[in-house]
């Protein structure tokens, strides 16, 4: 099951930076939950609103590991650099379970 969490989060990180809304939203549960440091269990309806669209504010963004924690949770480390300038990683912990993603941690990182 892990190769298939890690292809499902790795195909959401794809369809976020090319902004492919439907595509992304296919790989959503219907009770997906979002929380990062700004948001505290948001429901899909709310991260396809607030969230998906921010990755215009970005020129870049690399994903540097992709790790199965276990069956169901992947860790992702990934790097981005802001289109008004400086670099940051950030960690997710994303659980995917039946092929969908339930839901994403995010937490915050510093510049790099």
């Amino acid at each position: 099951m892990s190769d298939v969490a890690t292809d499902v989060v790795e195909a959401a990180f794809r369809y976020y930076r090319a902004q492919d809304r439907d595509a992304a939203f296919a790989l959503y549960a219907d009770d997906f939950s979002f929380t990062s440091p700004y948001d505290d269990h948001i429901d899909r309806t709310a991260f396809f609103e607030r969230c998906f669209p921010t990755a215009g504010r970005m020129t870049g963004q690399r994903l540097l590991h992709v790790t199965p924690a276990d069956e169901e949770l992947v860790l992702v480390l990934y790097e981005y650099e802001l289109v008004t300038g400086g670099r940051y990683r950030n960690v997710e912990a994303i659980r995917v379970r039946d092929g969908l993603i339930r839901e994403v941690q995010v937490f915050f990182g510093g510049a790099v």
